[in-house]
């Protein structure tokens, strides 16, 4: 009877150890989303132009060699539209223009303070159309994610859970109730936020929705932090269990 009672005994601490290890909270995305408020009406957010982006700008007009004067191309085997970079100062130096002051405009007012400027230069027939694309959109994610990186955007919109499954999702130690956006603005100024992703009501945050450059952070929680002065949690888990049952076996062969 007592060799069982060892046994039992090794084998529930070895149990323990496991749950103890492994255990984690809070790992499920939107827990209270019955309490979702319905009420916050819904928005999208425009990306602004920021220093060191770079910006495709395409004037047509319906007369075409009306529009080649703002249309700079690059010299190379397939004709290619040059780009455009924003200066420390949000400045951009136009065709026939000169300087414009983009930074902290959205694409929109972009397109419309470049075809207000370019129309003292075109008959008044022509109605110019503008197009704005920014070519550097991207964003980063470290931390505790399968896939940590930076991304580029191509549509040049993308929502924290998007930015997050690119990168793989959070491992099953990320602290997904304190993930930290850090964000930049078209002045240098940096900014710290954090993000719930258990709560449902982060779609309702004005961080829900990237800009260019933003940075997530998904720091680790705290079995992870530990288990990173030892090795892995699984090294641990598997060697601390090899060794409870090799003791286990030795003392069932003793009392036998």
């Amino acid at each position: 009877m007592k060799k069982n009672q060892i046994l039992l005994f090794l084998v529930f601490a070895a149990v323990c150890l496991l749950t103890s290890c492994g255990s984690y909270k809070n790992v499920t995305y939107f827990q209270n989303r019955e309490a979702l408020d319905k009420a916050v009406k819904g928005y999208l957010v425009d990306a602004r132009i920021m220093p060191k982006d770079v910006l495709s700008i395409v004037v047509n007009t319906t007369t075409p060699s009306a529009a080649s004067q703002f249309n700079l191309v690059t010299p190379t085997t397939q004709t290619q539209i040059q780009t455009y970079l924003v200066d420390n100062d949000g400045k951009i130096q136009f065709p026939v223009v000169g300087e414009l002051k983009v930074g902290g405009l959205t694409k929109n007012e972009a397109e419309q303070m470049i075809r207000q400027a370019i129309s003292p230069y075109l008959a008044e027939s022509e109605n110019p159309v503008v197009t704005v694309r920014m070519s550097s959109f991207s964003i980063s994610v470290l931390g505790e994610v399968n896939q940590p990186g930076t991304f580029t955007v191509a549509r040049e919109k993308i929502n924290v859970l998007e930015a997050l499954s690119r990168a793989g999702d959070l491992t099953i130690y990320g602290v997904r109730n304190n993930v930290t956006l850090i964000r930049e603005d078209n002045e240098g100024n940096k900014s710290y936020h954090s993000l719930d992703l258990n709560d449902a009501n982060i779609v309702n945050s004005p961080y829900y929705y990237l800009q260019q450059n933003d940075i997530l952070y998904v720091e680790p929680n705290k079995v992870r932090a530990k288990s990173s002065t030892i090795g892995t949690s699984t090294s641990l888990w598997l060697s601390a269990t090899g060794i409870l049952i090799s003791v286990a076996t030795l003392l069932v062969s003793i009392f036998k």
